[in-house]
């Protein structure tokens, strides 16, 4: 076994130990199948528990987006998320744009589109965990989501899109934190939605948010 996979499966059984969550499934069972996740976002730690919560064999084809400023900041961060998660990397903001999140502008031609790298791994026929408020909030409810969520499924319109919420994550790795404390999470994957062609930009993300919202009642 290879060191970066033997490390995966490591940090997968602690990231269990540490908050005792399984995926829980409604409407949409784990399946070998090109996917998007997307869920609500409230620590660092979010995407390891949803890719821990999945199967092993979806793991390996699940790319989770990672904010390269900050999972390359060190030599462990960068390993970690390249040979283990094999995120895709991607800016928080391009040129003209004031900080922000992913997916905060609108797709363009110019090299520093934010969304690129996502549509290339999507091109190649991987699966993605997306968190479309783009920054981890504090409140209960999510934020309004972001643009990009929008311009992924109008480009790739076939590949479903699978609404999650993880529950009590924030206690494990709140913001500001580096070592996680155990408490319980889960993770409630619902049904999948699509986009529909020629739906508005800003009915479909509410659709999207309240999808996620939706299942907070549900675990």
């Amino acid at each position: 076994m290879k060191t970066a996979e033997a490390a995966g499966l490591l940090l997968a059984g602690l990231a269990r130990l540490i908050t005792g969550a399984q995926g829980h499934w409604y409407g949409s069972p784990p399946k070998a199948e090109q996917r998007i996740y997307f869920a609500n976002h409230q620590s660092h730690f979010d995407w390891v528990l949803i890719w821990a919560a999945l199967p092993r064999d979806l793991r390996a084809v699940t790319r989770p987006i990672a904010a390269r400023d900050y999972w390359t900041a060190t030599p462990l961060k960068h390993w970690i998320t390249r040979e283990i998660f094999n995120a895709v990397y991607v800016s928080r903001v391009r040129k003209g744009d004031a900080p922000g999140a992913v997916g905060a502008s609108e797709p363009g031609s110019d090299d520093d589109d934010p969304l690129e790298p996502l549509l290339e791994a999507l091109r190649h026929g991987d699966s993605l965990v997306i968190f479309p408020e783009g920054t981890r909030g504090h409140q209960g409810d999510p934020a309004p989501f972001k643009a990009g969520l929008y311009h992924l499924a109008a480009a790739f319109p076939e590949v479903p899109l699978i609404p999650a919420w993880i529950d009590n994550v924030q206690r494990v790795m709140p913001k500001g934190e580096v070592v996680p404390v155990p408490i319980l999470c889960s993770v409630t994957f619902g049904a999948p939605l699509q986009w529909r062609p020629g739906e508005d930009k800003r009915a479909f993300l509410e659709r999207a948010r309240d999808a996620v919202l939706a299942l907070r009642s549900v675990h």
